[in-house]
């Protein structure tokens, strides 16, 4: 069993990956959109997955495949070809959520570490011990359905198999992801990673009474029947049902359970895993690098020091509000009032390596010291206080007294993002590649 808890970040380009690994991850995920539940805003093809499974080993860090849709008979044709491509670089592991798929790679590559997708909806002891000790899957990534009292009885239980649990991230209003609403909209379905996100969208409500005579019915409120309706599509209505459990429909809260590392360590988990492969570089950076300060020190840090990382989460991202979920037992909050809380701090850049610049702009910049290349993302301006987030989510704060544009040498006033633009900026300190600056907005 692993003794050292993992940190799992997600991988939507080697940019981001690279970024989740200097700010603490341990290991990323990744995967091609053919076989991956994420098909937008996916940069991977089989080229670059070599390439970041090089990478990854080279940092002494690993790597998992997601190969996690609901299979088809048409995607086993393919899946083969692909599984024997994998073997091939050797990726670590790879996440996998059909029983079928599971046997195309045990016939293909007997020894693949494989790990059970959250998308298997494994929530109870006798489901670990099934896919553990019968299918010989290493790591099952609990639902997140799962509470911790649950978690504790599983690994009691079933105590060789590995547990993983989402600890930070989008929530789907679906049961574990399986949701048919991107399906019924607009024909792309989540559960083959093509999700529209119908969740986010703008809805809304109306009623009707379900008896021709509904002025005698007009203050019963079990006599009404009511409907949401997306307002691009006006002609699709769909009834809202209530339950004794609540109405699980629309837009979740983000998931943030930054408070509670401790106690899923000590329930069993072993691996917290991080949500959002089409974030920017910026969330990558943020997430990691507070999430690894918090496993570091998770026996000694302290209630203090936990609110005021968790402060920094809430303040520093745009997020959807935060909930701990299922986790203690309670019904999953909704967030039924806005699409987002937006933050007063905006990504203006990341740090990136100066060598290929450093030759040709040398010759044109005198007297300044500890320049960092930037590439810029939305703007930077003279005179902003900005934050450079330093690897492990170390926080410098300066004042922007110069900007130099690359290649030119010239100093501006402003820099905007876009078309890969590259500036430089002077601090007071070296600071590394990968790190990532915020200005308040």
């Amino acid at each position: 069993m692993r003794k050292n808890i993992e940190l799992l970040s997600p991988a939507g380009n080697m940019e981001k990956m690279k970024t989740a690994l200097a700010f603490g991850a341990d290991a990323v995920y990744a995967g091609i959109p053919d076989f991956s539940l994420r098909v937008r805003i996916n940069d991977f093809d089989m080229k670059k997955l070599k390439a970041a499974t090089k990478y990854c080993h080279s940092k002494d860090k690993k790597i998992y495949i997601t190969v996690n849709i609901f299979a088809h008979n048409h995607h086993l044709d393919r899946l083969p070809k692909y599984i024997k491509e994998l073997k091939k670089i050797k990726a670590d592991a790879l996440i996998v959520s059909d029983p079928g798929i599971i046997k195309v790679i045990q016939d293909i590559w007997p020894e693949c570490e494989i790990h059970l997708s959250t998308q298997a909806n494994c929530t109870n002891w006798q489901s670990a011990k099934f896919w553990f000790e019968s299918a010989g899957v290493k790591r099952i990534i609990l639902g997140r359905e799962v509470t911790l009292r649950e978690i504790k009885k599983i690994h009691k239980k079933v105590p060789n198999v590995e547990l993983e649990y989402f600890v930070h991230g989008a929530m789907c209003m679906s049961y574990s992801g399986r949701c048919f609403l991107s399906k019924y909209f607009v024909e792309k379905s989540a559960n083959l990673g093509d999700c529209a996100q119908p969740c986010r969208w703008k809805y809304n409500v109306s009623q009707k009474f379900i008896n021709s005579k509904a002025e005698n019915y007009s203050n019963s409120a079990d006599r009404r029947e009511y409907f949401i309706t997306e307002e691009k599509r006006p002609d699709q209505p769909m009834e809202i049902v209530e339950d004794e459990h609540g109405s699980y429909i629309l837009n979740s809260r983000d998931l943030c359970l930054l408070k509670h590392l401790k106690d899923l360590r000590d329930a069993g988990v072993v691996s917290f895993k991080i949500e959002g492969r089409a974030k920017s570089s910026y969330y990558q950076a943020v997430i990691a690098g507070i999430y690894k300060q918090t496993i570091k020190n998770i026996d000694t840090i302290t209630n203090n020091e936990i609110n005021n990382l968790y402060e920094e989460l809430e303040d520093k991202l745009v997020y959807r509000g935060y909930t701990t979920g299922f986790l203690l037992g309670e019904k999953g909050d909704q967030n039924l009032g806005s699409a987002r809380v937006t933050s007063a701090w905006e990504f203006c850049g990341q740090v990136i390596d100066s060598k290929k610049f450093i030759k040709s702009i040398n010759s044109k910049v005198n007297n300044l010291k500890n320049l960092m290349m930037i590439k810029v993302h939305n703007s930077l301006h003279v005179g902003d206080e900005i934050e450079i987030i330093k690897p492990l989510y170390e926080v410098v704060k300066i004042r922007l007294e110069k900007i130099i544009d690359v290649p030119s040498g010239k100093s501006v006033g402003k820099a905007h993002g876009g078309q890969d633009k590259i500036v430089m900026i002077e601090c007071g300190e070296e600071i590394p590649e990968f790190s990532v600056i915020r200005r308040r907005i």
